[in-house]
């Protein structure tokens, strides 16, 4: 019986570009991996994890990121987050929304993967 996600990842098609998109705009740290092939990310003071991926197999043509989104819970206010996003110039996925869990704020990152950042209530 499956209990838990132990790990994500994501193939993106420009790997350098994804970590940059990371690293510079999002705020994810490297977790110091070496892989050419691949860069693991920490998230939230090292509790979340996940990596994005040179393509496993062939991308051309492909669409990426339909239907994907993962979700990060943060500690800052959810309106910080949004300002600081905003002006790194991250494509944003509509304004700040409340759900049931609490406010999620979405941004898309270049191979149109969605990350949920989610401040609980």
């Amino acid at each position: 019986m499956m209990r838990k996600l132990e790990f994500a990842s994501l193939q993106v098609r420009d790997l350098e570009a994804s970590k940059e998109f990371y690293t510079s705009k999002l705020g994810f740290e490297q977790a110091g991996i070496p892989n050419p092939q691949a860069c693991v990310f920490r998230y939230n003071k090292g509790e979340a994890s996940f990596a994005i991926r040179t393509p496993i197999g062939n991308l051309e043509g492909k669409e990426l990121g339909i239907g994907t989104s993962l979700w990060f819970a943060i500690d800052e206010e959810i309106e910080d987050l949004r300002t600081r996003l905003l002006a790194r110039n991250v494509t944003l996925l509509g304004p700040v929304q409340e759900t049931p869990f609490g406010k999620i704020l979405i941004a898309r990152d270049p191979d149109g993967y969605n990350i949920t950042f989610l401040k609980t209530l």
